[in-house]
């Protein structure tokens, strides 16, 4: 079961796709059995960069199922919806197959403190004894948390485990956050999304570490055994030879298709199709994509990696 000490990396899974649209289940053995090699502690699916929100619940529980039945590390499966009952139901299949825990992010028009805290007051409740993820992602939902909000919902909700922090700009919420467990406010473990774009920055903030997706996951893993072991250079030499891609697959709206295409490039997923709607590249971002990326395997050569 997810608990506060979790640190590491849990990388965020895409959710492959057969050329018709179909799930492919193939490539999700192969991509857990790869996201694991290149170092994650764990693994979350069905998240935003996972087409959550394109499966059917039928699917979902598909997903979930042979992603449990295949991982030997921990599972979060994420779970957001617009009711509690979805996310009830969604919660207890996963726990039931063998997940660790769910994640939960805040639904569009949420405004006030107030609206926020009983919202997540109301998930604590509807999900009984099931620990979960709060996802603070302002930029996709629109719902802007403060930490004393946060603070406030880990306070009240024992069951409240982790941080998924994706706020942008977000660093001092990681300071005020750890200032206020290092007065005796209760700890829970924060990682770290956004593509990783800012990864060097929160560790040194206090974050525990990465829980997000990239087109080349080892990123996360060679960059925090590099800061764990106090070689703060080497750490910032690594991130600095994968930037340019971070960057590149920061774009908004084309995120995700070049994240599966850098997969598929690699041999981890066998297509790189995002079930519709959704737009796939063009031959120009292809060829950016792939100038890119010899680029960086030529600066990890350098480092010896």
């Amino acid at each position: 079961m997810l608990d506060e000490t979790v640190k590491g990396v849990f990388t965020i899974a895409a959710t492959p796709f057969l050329p018709d649209g179909a799930l492919d289940f193939d490539s999700i053995d192969r991509m857990v059995d790869a996201y694991i090699e290149k170092g994650a502690n764990g693994l979350t699916i069905l998240g935003m960069m996972g087409e959550a929100g394109k499966l059917s619940a039928e699917e979902s529980v598909a997903v979930v199922r042979r992603v449990t039945a295949r991982c030997q590390v921990p599972v979060i499966v994420g779970v957001s919806a617009s009711g509690f009952a979805s996310i009830t139901a969604l919660s207890n299949e996963a726990m039931e197959t063998g997940a660790d825990g769910v994640m939960v992010a805040p639904p569009m028009g949420l405004q006030t403190d107030a609206q926020i805290t009983n919202y997540f007051l109301g998930v604590a409740d509807a999900l009984g004894d099931i620990p979960f993820v709060l996802q603070d992602f302002p930029l996709a939902t629109g719902v802007q948390i403060s930490p004393s909000v946060i603070l406030r919902i880990v306070e009240d909700c024992p069951t409240c485990v982790m941080l998924k922090h994706e706020d942008w700009p977000g660093l001092e919420k990681i300071s005020a956050l750890r200032k206020a467990s290092d007065v005796g406010g209760r700890r829970i473990s924060i990682l770290c999304g956004n593509g990783g774009m800012f990864l060097m920055e929160e560790m040194i903030r206090g974050a525990d570490g990465a829980m997000t997706g990239f087109g080349y996951p080892e990123m996360m893993r060679q960059v925090l055994d590099a800061f764990l072991a106090d070689k703060l250079e080497r750490a910032r030499d690594i991130f600095d030879a994968y930037m340019p891609m971070i960057r590149y697959e920061s774009q908004p709206g084309m995120g995700l298709a070049i994240r599966k295409y850098s997969l598929a490039r690699q041999g981890i997923i066998a297509h790189p199709t995002m079930r519709k709607p959704g737009a796939g590249l063009t031959a120009a971002a292809i060829t950016e994509i792939d100038v890119l990326s010899l680029r960086q395997e030529k600066r990890l050569a350098e480092l010896g990696l």
